[in-house]
């Protein structure tokens, strides 16, 4: 999720641990840790495109980077700070720590929340930024920062906070199973086999959503509010993977491969090949765009050296995205 989001989880959190006995203080440590594991994000500007996009939310978001990590952040702050218990430092930040790569793996990019395992979890049930889950949250959150520590109204609307968004969390599951159905049952009338099929919601929302669909030799793009009345229809992406030649047999194509859990196609314009990972759809609503969200230039120096670079993104037809998806919400 966003880092405004993961700030005010960790704050709800440091406070649920130990807002009775420091106050606002518990809010403040909580909003650090809840946001640190995104730190791994500085990966970037110390490594190449394809090993940093495999590092982020690996270790950093993991269950032993949480273990590890606590205690020694624990014994830090208990030193300095009046409080001085050490078990219910570490307590805090074990817990912010945690429930930021559990919140991540609801997002399409997932996490590798059992690092070492190579298994990124991702239940694709929510947008990396959904104003519906941080919003309430925010109320919450400032009604009980308000409140003097001792009162039982703080730590009323602190639970509040924790209960409305973990409860719109698991609506989404619920959201996601209807959509799949609507996407499924599409397919069956339209006598379309498929391999597989991937869902997930579109920005800032849980009403419109979009499916990939892997067929043969292509891949099915196509979106569905629960306004609709009119059909679902597919639009044909081709795999175009044989255009990578001996590429593919590539370390660093091969982890982008991995990276895009196969869910890729490749173009070529003007004699350059651009990788397009699927998962994260396009910033187009027009049928058959090639501007996805995320696309890498595929180059090959003299020395066989290949690098991956992201292709920059027109900030005005973001602009004119969200706009075309606010229509596209309020269904056909």
């Amino acid at each position: 999720m966003d880092s405004l989001t993961q700030i005010v989880l960790g704050a709800a959190v440091g406070e649920a641990v130990l807002g009775r006995k420091v106050g606002n203080k518990a809010m403040l440590y909580g909003a650090i840790a809840g946001t640190f594991p995104d730190l791994d994000v500085l990966a970037s500007n110390f490594t190449n495109t394809v090993t940093a996009l495999a590092i982020h939310r690996g270790f950093t978001h993991s269950i032993v980077f949480s273990v590890l990590f606590a205690p020694i952040f624990g014994w830090v702050v208990s030193r300095y700070e009046k409080y001085k218990d050490f078990k219910g430092w570490s307590w805090l930040f074990f817990w912010a720590f945690v429930t930021h790569p559990i919140l991540d793996s609801y997002t399409t990019w997932g996490t590798q929340l059992f690092w070492p395992i190579d298994l990124r979890l991702a239940f694709k049930t929510i947008f990396v930024i959904d104003p519906l889950y941080t919003l309430p949250f925010i109320v919450f959150l400032i009604l009980a920062m308000i409140q003097k520590r001792t009162e039982k109204k703080r730590a009323f609307y602190n639970k509040m906070g924790l209960i409305v968004s973990s409860s719109y969390l698991v609506i989404t599951c619920f959201l996601k199973w209807a959509a799949y159905s609507q996407f499924e049952s599409a397919l069956a009338n339209q006598n379309i086999e498929y391999r597989q099929i991937d869902t997930r919601p579109a920005a800032l929302n849980t009403i419109l959503w979009n499916a990939n669909v892997e067929v043969e030799d292509a891949y099915l793009l196509a979106d569905y509010s629960f306004f609709d009345t009119q059909p679902i229809t597919f639009e044909t992406y081709p795999k175009n993977h044989k255009l990578l030649g001996d590429l593919i047999n590539n370390k660093k194509v091969q982890r982008m491969i991995i990276n895009s859990e196969n869910w890729f196609t490749i173009t070529k314009k003007k004699n350059q090949l651009y990788f397009n990972d699927l998962r994260f759809g396009l910033l187009s609503t027009v049928p058959q765009s090639q501007d996805f969200v995320f696309q890498y230039l595929i180059e090959v120096d003299e020395s066989g050296t290949v690098t991956f670079t992201e292709t920059k993104k027109n900030t005005r037809d973001a602009k004119k995205l969200m706009s075309d998806l606010w229509e596209r919400i309020k269904g056909y």
